[in-house]
């Protein structure tokens, strides 16, 4: 059954895109205007590597649609009025023509104001548990929109748009490092992300992410943000007066990959903000006990070691970013937090360690019986906690930084069937 009620579609035009999630080591918190998504200060992310947490969107276009329409993870999404809707009318504006001969379809600008779109939109983490998907999901729709639109303007500029949806996917329209300029023109044109560095640039860095909890948060960041703004001392000294110096800082790390600073601007940061949520009435809690433990065991770990091991760092709910400097470092991280918080007795290593598995042989583990033989870590010896926190964390994902969005082009990848013009 197509869309339109009846028989085929008279014609379609479709868009596979992948675009990945990132995380912010200079966070973003906090708007000066909720419409447009303009932030209170300037703030710099890590992309993942979207091998491992992306959201892919099929984005098409057909004579035979009546309405938008939007499936995210398989159930459909109202698309009336809101961010989806400021994203489509932003692109609708900058489309250019499309021809495809082989098709017979000649569309003109003008064109795009009439026609409606499907979207089907997938991500391969869990959605609104903090660990950005709203960021994969609205660059990737703005870069598939902008394809499939035909329009010239640099990801600079689309990123501009993606901010419009969420804040923190302007920085997902580039791979590797990147920053967000908060801007100054209150129409918002100046507020985009930039590209500090590419993911190459410091490609020996590895990322593990605890993923605590995968339920939706309590506190959207949404309306955390707007209380905090409204309430918060706090975050106007660090908008202020904290932030713009730390940008200057995290930037001259990342150039000359000094990966002391770049961990300890990290922490600092995801702590600050934190606190920001504790300064905020009512207060926000992101993190939980577990979070607080995994803290306690890095900042731990790096105090033994006399340098910086590790950087941690939180977004809007409890899950760990833990960045280390080089694969052997990391596979020393992964002994411990398997340590510290092995899997369930009836799990699967292989399904508690997602991502880049090869981590896992490099630390040795290959199977449960290796987990269950890990020596505590030397810098706790003298203090061994009375139990191991299996079950508190639900699973581990290992990554590197990444690339920015790209088009799939197999049409296999895509989600909506082209003979229906809805999810497969």
């Amino acid at each position: 059954m197509s869309s339109s009620g009846g028989g085929p579609l008279e014609w379609v035009l479709m868009v596979t895109a992948r675009s990945p999630t990132n995380i912010a080591v200079i966070k973003y918190w906090g708007k000066r205007d909720e419409t447009l998504i303009l932030p209170i200060n300037d703030s710099i992310s890590v992309t993942l590597d979207p091998d491992h947490l992306c959201t892919t969107t099929t984005v098409t276009v057909s004579p035979s649609f009546t309405s938008d329409r939007m499936w995210l993870n398989g159930k459909e999404i109202s698309l009336c009025g809101g961010r989806y809707q400021s994203c489509l009318r932003e692109i609708r504006m900058r489309a250019g023509d499309v021809e495809d001969e082989e098709k017979g379809i000649h569309l003109r600008k003008e064109d795009w104001e009439r026609l409606h779109v499907h979207i089907a939109s997938y991500n391969n983490f869990p959605t609104a548990a903090g660990l950005a998907s709203s960021a994969a999901g609205f660059a990737c729709l703005v870069f598939a929109l902008g394809k499939l639109m035909n329009v010239k303007e640099d990801n600079g500029k689309l990123s501009s748009i993606a901010r419009q949806g969420s804040g923190s996917a302007c920085r997902s329209l580039y791979g590797g490092f990147v920053k967000w300029a908060m801007g100054n023109d209150a129409s918002g044109c100046d507020s985009i992300a930039v590209q500090l560095a590419s993911e190459t640039h410091w490609d020996n860095l590895v990322i593990i992410i605890a993923v605590v909890s995968s339920q939706q948060k309590e506190t959207s960041s949404t309306a955390g943000m707007h209380d905090s703004v409204e309430t918060s001392t706090l975050l106007h000294h660090r908008s202020k007066e904290v932030v713009p110096k730390r940008i200057l800082q995290m930037e001259e790390a990342i150039k000359n990959r000094d990966f002391a600073s770049f961990a300890k601007l990290t922490c600092a940061d995801s702590n600050q903000f934190h606190a920001v949520c504790l300064d905020t009435c009512p207060p926000i809690f992101y993190m939980n006990d577990t979070s607080h433990r995994i803290i306690n065991y890095m900042e731990r770990w790096n105090r033994f070691e006399g340098a910086q091991q590790v950087a941690y760092t939180f977004d809007a709910g409890p899950n760990a970013v833990l960045i280390a400097r080089d694969r052997k470092t990391a596979s020393h991280l992964l002994q411990r937090l398997l340590f510290y918080f092995p899997p369930p007795a009836d799990n699967e290593l292989t399904s508690y360690v997602l991502g880049d598995k090869s981590i896992l042989e490099e630390a040795g583990l290959h199977a449960m019986k290796d987990v269950e033989a890990l020596p505590p870590p030397p810098e706790i010896k003298d203090n061994v906690p009375s139990k191991r926190y299996a079950g508190d964390v639900s699973y581990f994902i290992c990554t590197r930084p990444g690339r920015g969005p790209i088009l799939l082009t197999d049409e296999d990848k895509s989600l909506i069937d082209p003979k229906t013009g809805i999810p497969k």
